[in-house]
């Protein structure tokens, strides 16, 4: 090898290198260049009543986007996540307001803890028609998810022909007062929902990285086939993360709910999208095997920043929505150039090494 070839070889995977971790660090370099351009053009953005408004708008997608990861992780996807937002808030709702009635003559209302149960269980359960139908009726992810988008929002016109359940502040003698608590209350002036993101994000990220079931969700996106023949219970690992999106669905449409003090059938539309464009934004890879719950929080806040800050340019909605799509795209395009380029810096590491 001459002079020159060996410079060559030897600066290829150095500069490789330093593309890939430019690659890496993209979410973060993102929302650098979001919040100061947001600074400089949008007034007021970095006020303290704008910042708290933006974290809470954060935290909504954040959670969606953290169900939405371990899901995308197992090479799956999950459409459903808006309409469960909307079904899941027109439970409470109900809940709050009519109870459930026995046909007895009685009628059973729940205090507010019981309400909020009940309801995290409408969102695991719904999340579980989505396992089932991929696990045990080989439903294509896309396809089962798209029918349960249908079906849940379906339910949630349904419960209330279309119209709003307003004014949930519940009444004192039938004990069901509080619920607005979840949404417009605050613990050491940090709004509720911020310190709820910050427990399931943390049990989240623990669960991904310390359990032996976190390396089940990588094992299944990485190689389904190569996973089921070493042990690995893949259908109980998809069961989990559709239940565990379903979950995150069902405390946003709880949060929006509470903040709201009303539900309505439509809450929760096209939410899917802002999750999508958070967990891939934030690294997570389509093609399944690759994704952290940190990426995701910080992709969530750049979806979030981003938002808030067209709203504050006064930017038209449509335009917004051309903006999230083009941001979609881009992140898919930079993943799939990163997973090659990472291939390419480790057959040249490889052939150095040899």
């Amino acid at each position: 090898m001459t002079d020159t070839s060996a410079r060559t070889a030897a600066a290829a995977p150095t500069g490789g290198s330093m593309l890939l971790t430019l690659m890496k660090l993209r979410t973060f370099i993102a929302l650098i260049a979001v919040i100061v351009f947001f600074s400089i053009a949008a007034p007021n953005f970095l006020s303290t009543a704008n910042l708290i408004l933006m974290s809470k708008h954060v935290a909504l997608n954040a959670f969606l986007a953290m169900g939405m990861t371990f899901v995308i992780i197992t090479s799956g996807i999950d459409l459903s996540v808006g309409s469960i937002v909307g079904l899941c808030g027109m439970v409470a709702g109900y809940l709050v307001l009519n109870g459930i009635d026995l046909q007895i003559g009685y009628t059973v209302y729940f205090n507010v803890i019981e309400i909020i149960l009940i309801t995290l269980v409408v969102g695991v359960l719904i999340g579980a028609v989505n396992g089932i139908l991929i696990t045990k009726l080989n439903v294509a992810p896309f396809i089962a998810t798209l029918g349960v988008l249908y079906v849940a929002r379906g339910f949630a016109l349904l419960s209330s022909g279309g119209s709003t359940f307003p004014n949930l502040a519940g009444k004192a003698d039938l004990g069901n007062t509080g619920f607005g608590f979840l949404g417009a209350g605050r613990i050491l002036n940090i709004p509720v929902s911020i310190w709820i993101l910050i427990v399931v994000a943390l049990g989240a990220a623990y669960l991904a990285r310390y359990t032996p079931l976190g390396r089940h969700i990588f094992a299944v996106g990485g190689n389904e086939r190569a996973a089921r023949i070493s042990g690995v219970r893949v259908d109980m690992v998809k069961m989990f993360v559709y239940m565990f999106s379903g979950f995150c669905a069902a405390i946003v449409g709880l949060i929006i709910s509470s903040e709201l003090m009303a539900s309505h059938p439509a809450t929760g539309e096209s939410f899917e999208l802002n999750a999508i464009a958070a967990a891939v934004l934030g690294g997570t890879s389509m093609s399944g095997g690759r994704g952290t719950i940190g990426g995701t929080i910080i992709g969530a806040f750049v979806i979030g920043i981003l938002s808030d800050g067209l709203v504050m340019m006064g930017v038209s909605s449509f335009w917004q929505m051309v903006i999230k799509g083009l941001v979609i795209i881009v992140a898919v395009v930079v993943d799939q150039a990163q997973r090659r380029l990472q291939s390419r810096v480790t057959l040249i590491q490889m052939a150095k090494i040899g």
